[in-house]
């Protein structure tokens, strides 16, 4: 079966990422948006982050997806469209689909064109009952959900890890509001959410002894350069990660090792020796913080499942 991927214009996307650079390098505190992260190699770096041995969030939430995968799968029901936000590699994803009970479809959403094409015809074929329709695009705004061949009862979006911490609050409900509507007043959202717990286990999973999650951080200056020509040197920047706890969250930086200035098309950029550049996010919830959020947009906590540790929840949510 072919593959239709649905892609943005090029152009438009690039002007839009020289938008955001412009104005994150422009603040007093600079910052960079963390999915900028994601061309092709940085989706496989994030792959690489995933096999740590620092990094619990995969290994818990996939332990703890197939230990209640039938209770999950259950509340989802029958002949659901799933589409999932910021796919990547689709591993998880995998689980669900081959325990669902005949899904209408998936559509996953990523912002990596070639990488969503290569896991989409990969899904497919390993999947050649289930139809797969790639999108590519940012999550964050309006998109279009391609429709299935055949009438599905529900839509159902998925949206597994910690990505929903990379948000700040607003940004967060704002996300999930929009999820809600993408479900619709039928459909559900299925999420996964890192919980708060001890901060040396935080900031050594963000700051791992083989430097992938350093190399990843600086794959942003690395798709700055190439797709819009801009002249940082990598070597004169430091991966750094820290615990912020008056806002529950981990804080990715980039450390300019000196003072120098770095042009990004027509644009000069001053860096101060110890400046950084605050590149992610990661906030970290209590079930409860996080149902209280939803509540603010509309949307019900139904289902909580978590490890025996308490490290993770994947959580079930409805419009109210």
């Amino acid at each position: 079966m072919t593959i239709a991927v649905t892609t943005p214009d090029t152009k438009a996307a690039l002007h839009t990422m020289l938008e955001d650079v412009v104005a994150g390098l422009s603040q007093n505190q600079k910052t960079l948006p963390s999915k900028y992260f994601y061309d092709e190699r940085g989706s496989k770096l994030f792959d690489d982050i995933c096999e740590l041995d620092e990094y619990y969030v995969t290994r818990t939430e996939s332990a703890l997806m197939k230990a209640e995968v039938s209770d999950i799968t259950s509340v989802i029901g029958p002949n659901a469209l799933v589409v999932e936000y910021g796919s990547g590699s689709s591993l998880k994803t995998r689980l669900l689909l081959r325990n669902l009970i005949q899904p209408a479809g998936y559509v996953p959403i990523d912002i990596s064109g070639d990488y969503l094409s290569q896991v989409g015809h990969s899904l497919q074929a390993e999947f050649p009952q289930i139809e797969v329709m790639p999108v590519v695009a940012d999550f964050t705004k309006p998109f279009e959900i391609p429709s299935t061949s055949e009438p599905s009862a529900r839509r159902v979006i998925y949206f597994p890890g910690s990505t929903i911490g990379n948000f700040q609050r607003e940004e967060a409900k704002n996300l999930l509001a929009g999820m809600a509507d993408n479900a619709g007043d039928d459909g559900g959202v299925l999420i996964g959410v890192d919980l708060d717990k001890n901060r040396d286990v935080l900031r050594a999973a963000y700051n791992d002894s083989k430097g992938v999650t350093a190399e990843f951080n600086l794959n942003v200056l690395n798709r700055i350069n190439s797709e819009l020509g801009g002249e940082f040197d990598l070597d004169k920047f430091q991966h750094k990660a820290v615990f912020n706890e008056t806002r529950s969250c981990i804080e990715m930086h980039l450390i300019s090792t000196q003072r120098q200035t770095v042009k990004v098309c027509e644009y000069s950029f001053e860096f101060a020796e110890g400046e950084t550049v605050l590149t992610e996010y990661s906030h970290k919830y209590t079930i409860s913080a996080f149902g209280q959020m939803a509540n603010e947009v509309g949307l019900d906590v139904k289902n909580v499942w978590t490890d025996e540790n308490d490290m993770f929840a994947v959580m079930y949510l409805e419009r109210a």
